[in-house]
């Protein structure tokens, strides 16, 4: 019973940081350039994740680091939510993002090593499928429902757009505290969930360097990380922005989408073809090999993105045609993302692999990170239409760091 909450609980404040924020932000009057700038830095927690998460294991069991972060996190809405309203908004506001993201990030660390305690073998498998579906139904939830509710409120309350914002903060808080409670009592007590005793900082200092040398000893090192921070160059560019045009006004160029509007295209639509497309490259990729759907995977990641540039040209006023563009998009994306999960199990192969596996997590956050921190600015300079064919031209990046890659064709085949 633990299990979706836990799950819930994962993605809701990571979905809260890098996309309702985008949304909060724009309607309160920030740039294009600022909200990029600012929102890519949240980022950062994820990316330096495997510095700090030996010590999880050192200082205190991991059922204490969930219930722990989730208060934080709980606090975090609520400190968003306070803020809001104030003259001090956006220094209050991204402080308890930063709270949220680092509290959200160490979360992560505890609750995926608290599946593999509080579970056998059996139940891992058994379990898989669903911690995910409630991972997407939080994204769900997250930048679909909630935003459609913040637009629902500006109705209500005629267009009072910060109290909106703050009502929803609060409704949050409120959710995300029940979770903790509901975790107090359902979370279990495995015997191995014990701090790792006579295990010193140098030891973890120790243990760390090491496992960060091999690293970069493995065959392929540089073809791997360059593949790892330059594959998602064009959506590490397009995330952000694709989300602004959607409900930038057509005077500045956007669609003029209302939140409840967006809620739907990106938050319900959106994540449907984002999961559709991520379970059929699972499958074909366990049936086939990796190998034999790298390119159609790097195809899917990389041309549905033309969709953008239509809409910037064409403006669509007609919901089904914009709803359409967005899931031909995001299925491409989800399809296409297989292809780089995969790679990272393969490069994480060998000794330390779950060390390895973290650093290759951290490369991945970097690889939307850095694009996104310049992202807006350039979409200021060019306008949205040349910026989305700036986005097609960086898909030959893509296509550059994959013809280099190294790959067994029996890896992800069923044996």
């Amino acid at each position: 019973m633990w299990v979706p909450t836990l799950y819930f609980a994962e993605g809701l404040p990571y979905v809260a940081v890098m996309t309702i924020s985008l949304i909060l932000y724009k309607q309160l009057g920030l740039s294009n350039a600022q909200i990029t700038f600012y929102t890519s830095w949240l980022y950062l927690p994820w990316v330096i994740k495997p510095l700090w998460s030996p010590f999880v294991d050192v200082v205190k069991t991991k059922r204490w680091w969930i219930l722990t972060m989730e208060v934080l996190i709980g606090a975090a809405f609520g400190g968003v939510a306070f803020t809001i309203p104030t003259s001090f908004w956006l220094q209050g506001s991204l402080f308890f993002f930063w709270v949220m993201a680092f509290s959200s990030a160490t979360h992560d660390i505890a609750a995926d090593g608290f599946y593999m305690l509080g579970l056998n073998a059996h139940q891992q498998t058994f379990y898989v499928g669903i911690r995910s579906t409630f991972y997407r139904l939080a994204t769900i939830f997250g930048q679909g429902i909630l935003v459609m509710i913040a637009g629902n409120l500006q109705v209500l309350y005629r267009g009072a757009i910060s109290y909106s914002w703050s009502l929803m903060f609060y409704l949050v808080m409120g959710i995300f505290l029940c979770l903790w409670l509901w975790h107090c009592v359902s979370l279990p007590h495995p015997a191995e969930d014990e701090p790792r005793r006579g295990t010193s900082f140098g030891d973890i200092m120790h243990e760390s360097l090491s496992t960060f040398v091999t690293f970069f000893q493995k065959p392929q090192w540089l073809v791997g990380v360059l593949f790892m921070l330059l594959y998602r160059m064009p959506e590490g560019l397009l995330a952000k922005v694709s989300s602004l045009f959607l409900v930038d006004s057509p005077s500045a160029g956007g669609l003029g989408l209302s939140p409840q509007e967006y809620g739907l295209v990106q938050g319900t639509v959106g994540v449907i073809g984002l999961t559709i497309g991520g379970i059929l490259g699972g499958i074909l990729a366990s049936r086939d090999g990796l190998k034999k759907w790298l390119w159609p995977m790097v195809l899917s990641i990389t041309l549905p993105d033309v969709v953008y540039v239509y809409m910037s040209y064409a403006l669509p006023d007609n919901l089904l045609v914009v709803n359409a563009c967005v899931f031909v998009e995001q299925f491409g994306y989800g399809f296409g993302f297989t292809a780089y999960m995969l790679y990272l199990i393969y490069y994480s192969r060998g000794a330390f692999k779950t060390a390895h596996y973290a650093f290759c997590t951290a490369f991945m956050a970097l690889s939307m990170m850095i694009p996104g921190l310049f992202a807006g600015a350039l979409q200021e300079l060019v306008g949205y239409r040349h910026f989305f064919i700036i986005v097609m031209i960086c898909c030959a990046v893509t296509f550059i760091v994959t013809a280099f890659l190294k790959i067994d064709p029996d890896f992800g085949k069923k044996s």
